[in-house]
């Protein structure tokens, strides 16, 4: 079959269309693949950058994470899905067994595989995967949003650990792509009264400015406008850092008030030095982590507010292509790109 796969610890990937059909395990599922969409993290994986290094991968491995389909075969041990079920693919393997699969924390196993890394991911006409993996989607749902659950997820997920409490408060998102812009518009979908937005790309700027967003360069101009417009609060409630750029840090920490609460998505690619005492401790700021999905109720949370016309991930689609070469798209995405989806079965 036709896939795009990653041979050796290097730059670059291959696109082959003699890639071993996979067939699948007793606890597995067959999954045509329909639609997957691109991740800044296949960026990483395809130049080798070293937030990839920093993830073990057995060669060769086709790469994507974010997908859907039609499930073709179920393997003897899988007994709530069917052939024929039109499902989305989470990223996270967990091992259901471990201390954080047993209190309810799959989506953060300790013994976790991942999609495109430790598993053969969705860059390819068909994989096969755990059950564990899969979810139904409606039947009305198209198969590019199906395959935008996965990292729209990882922006409600954020919401859930800011415990929703976006409601009055004063929020500020670092980082204006996919999942960013998404934050932008859940948080003003959970009643934030302000969302302020920092973005180096003017594409992307503008994209969060069409979602409501006040928008900003990188630079001192949002710290001059957040203290001259909410200095009797010292600054806002909530941080939202998407973009994984460890030289954001010391503008969000200054722009975020007293007792007010950090949420970082973006994984950077350097460690980062905080000074505790005087920006965290006496403060008191929560700095909470994100990563992945609540397995299922993120996903439950999504379909409800897409269902209910609350969101549109289609408006995330800048690109539409045919499974191919993966160098021209991540190329463009840095460009005037947003979302690229591939479709492995062909464009309709």
């Amino acid at each position: 079959m036709r896939a795009i796969i990653k041979t050796a610890p290097e730059p670059g990937a291959s696109f082959v269309s003699d890639f071993p059909e996979p067939e699948p395990k007793e606890d597995e599922v067959l999954i045509e693949v329909h639609a997957a969409s691109v991740c800044g993290s296949d960026r990483e994986f395809y130049r080798w950058g070293s937030a990839a290094k920093s993830f073990p991968m057995q060669f060769p491995r086709v790469l994507g994470h974010e997908g859907s389909g039609v499930i073709l075969e179920v393997g003897a041990a899988v007994t709530s899905l069917k052939a024929g079920d039109r499902v989305a693919i989470d990223s996270h393997a967990p091992c259901g067994s471990c201390f954080q699969c047993r209190i309810g924390n799959g989506h953060n196993c300790d013994h976790m595989r991942l999609l495109g890394n430790d598993l053969n991911g969705v860059f390819a006409e068909r994989t096969a995967l755990p059950s564990s993996m899969v979810t139904r989607i409606p039947d009305d749902m198209p198969f590019e949003i199906g395959a935008l659950l996965e990292p729209a997820g990882v922006a409600w997920h954020a919401m859930q650990r800011a415990n929703k409490q976006i409601g009055a408060n004063i929020v500020l998102i670092s980082g204006c792509g996919p999942i960013g812009l998404l934050a932008i518009e859940y948080a003003k979908i959970l009643g934030a009264a302000e969302v302020i937005a920092i973005e180096p790309n003017s594409f992307r700027r503008n994209l969060a400015s069409d979602r409501g967003a006040t928008t900003f360069a990188p630079g001192n101009d949002v710290l001059e406008y957040i203290q001259s417009k909410y200095s009797y609060r010292g600054g806002v409630d909530i941080v939202f850092e998407v973009s994984g750029a460890s030289q954001a840090y010391p503008t969000l920490l200054k722009a975020l008030r007293k007792g007010g609460r950090l949420v970082t998505i973006g994984h950077p690619n350097s460690p980062i030095t905080l000074d505790v005492p005087r920006l965290i401790n006496k403060r008191e700021i929560t700095v909470q982590g994100i990563f992945g999905r609540l397995l299922w109720n993120t996903w439950e949370d999504l379909m409800a507010l897409i269902q209910g016309g609350r969101i549109d991930l289609g408006s995330l689609i800048t690109d539409r292509l045919p499974l191919g070469e993966l160098g021209p798209v991540i190329d463009m995405l840095s460009g005037n790109s947003n979302k690229v989806v591939m479709y492995p079965q062909g464009l309709a």
